[in-house]
């Protein structure tokens, strides 16, 4: 097999397919340098699946077990207003999951493998981001916010829904959005009330509040709404924003006082929008895209992760079994295309669930979900999304003969 003529690639983002795809790329030969915004990996965070096709794909980084040993197990999702809980269900009943096919961790522990298995190979530069790229006809010059010039043959983004990178290759974020109609706060905070492995979730029109409690020391709280999709500028406003969240939820009922005073007192509030990426192409030139910067779900798909994952090793692969990167980057599109968009899909109802817009939408959901245990035992609930979830079958890449100087 021939040998890449590419093999110096800057991979942007640490998150979870930048990692990923540094830990195929070092499997493969490649001379990898990692750059991440951030002064470290962050170890925190909510829970992530890992399902179908991407659980093959961890089995063959050989953090499975590692994965499984941290597997959360939730018990039950239970949907309440202010004065009752509506209905309990059990976690099965909710994703008609196949044991040992879809595997719940902290995002962290995923977070802190995927580094612990690239640490010592791969030259991470943290602190640091993409600033400028000038693609050559034998290779792309970059410059990082630290005042540094390198060069290298091809760059990677991989630094989520709004990546930097992407814009500098492909232009401006808009072009590939597509905004789901809802916005949403996370943040972590102490368990006050004996929450235990559950997910609770409180709905009013057009306004969700939950809670999630996997067995750490803290538990994660969302706020997630309908509104018109943000300016830019509001992202960066956090005093903004909840001021915005204070108005939105006066007088709710349940906890939903307490959670604004979290809210307030958080150090990590997250906000963002509930939006998909949508891209024509994955590469332009010498850069490619992969995982959220390419083909972000959204988090009412549950598929972030496992396509991330699973996007990284065919990029990898097929980089390393193709003589000319367009060839591999046109290949990697075509292999994962399908299946990326079939499961992207699966988020566009996620709305009306999590966040209905009506009571006459929140009454329609609660029955719906009354009957999830029936339908999941005749088969009828969680079957196709596991069929998508599976179907990329991943295949084996032979790594080209290395040459003299690899030996």
């Amino acid at each position: 097999m021939s040998r890449p003529t590419a093999r110096k690639i800057l991979v942007c983002g640490a998150s979870i397919a930048g990692p990923a795809l540094a830990y195929w790329l070092d499997h493969y030969g490649f001379e990898v340098t990692l750059v991440e915004r951030a002064e470290t990996v962050r170890s925190g965070g909510y829970a992530i699946d890992i399902r179908g096709s991407a659980i093959d794909v961890s089995e063959r980084m050989g953090m499975l077990s590692a994965l499984r040993d941290a597997h959360i197990r939730t018990r039950c999702w239970t949907f309440r207003n202010a004065r009752r809980v509506i209905t309990s269900l059990r976690q099965e009943d909710i994703t008609g999951g196949v044991a040992g096919r879809d595997v719940e961790v902290p995002r962290g522990v995923l977070a802190n493998l995927l580094y612990d298995l690239t640490r010592d190979r791969i030259a991470y530069r943290f602190g640091d981001c993409v600033t400028a790229i000038d693609d050559q006809v034998d290779g792309i010059d970059v410059g990082f916010r630290s005042g540094r010039q390198e060069r290298y043959d091809l760059v990677v983004a991989a630094d989520g829904l709004h990546s930097t990178t992407r814009a500098l290759a492909f232009g401006p974020e808009a072009q590939f959005d597509s905004y789901l109609g809802s916005c949403f706060a996370g943040f972590s905070l102490p368990n006050r009330h004996g929450f235990d492995h559950e997910a609770v979730i409180y709905n009013a029109p057009g306004l969700m509040a939950s809670v999630y409690e996997t067995g750490g020391e803290r538990m994660n709280g969302l706020l997630a709404y309908r509104r018109p999709k943000p300016a830019s500028a509001e992202y960066a406003d956090v005093d903004g924003l909840r001021r915005d969240l204070r108005a939105r939820y006066a007088g709710e009922g349940w906890i939903v006082p307490e959670l604004l005073d979290d809210m307030e007192a958080a150090e990590d509030l997250y906000f963002d929008s509930m939006l998909q990426i949508h891209m024509p192409r994955w590469w332009n030139g010498r850069v490619a895209v992969v995982g959220d910067a390419a083909y972000g779900p959204s988090f009412f798909s549950g598929q972030g992760t496992s396509l991330a994952l699973v996007g990284a090793y065919v990029l990898a692969g097929e980089l390393a079994t193709k003589t000319h990167h367009e060839d591999a980057f046109a290949a990697y599109d075509r292999t994962a295309r399908r299946f990326v968009e079939d499961n992207q899909a699966t988020a566009l109802g996620g709305s009306d669930i999590m966040v209905p817009a009506t009571r006459t939408k929140i009454w329609t959901r609660n029955r719906m979900m009354d009957l999830s245990p029936i339908l999941t035992r005749l088969g009828l609930v969680g079957r196709k999304s596991r069929q998508l979830n599976s179907a990329l079958e991943i295949e084996d890449y032979p790594a080209p003969a290395p040459t003299p100087a690899m030996a």
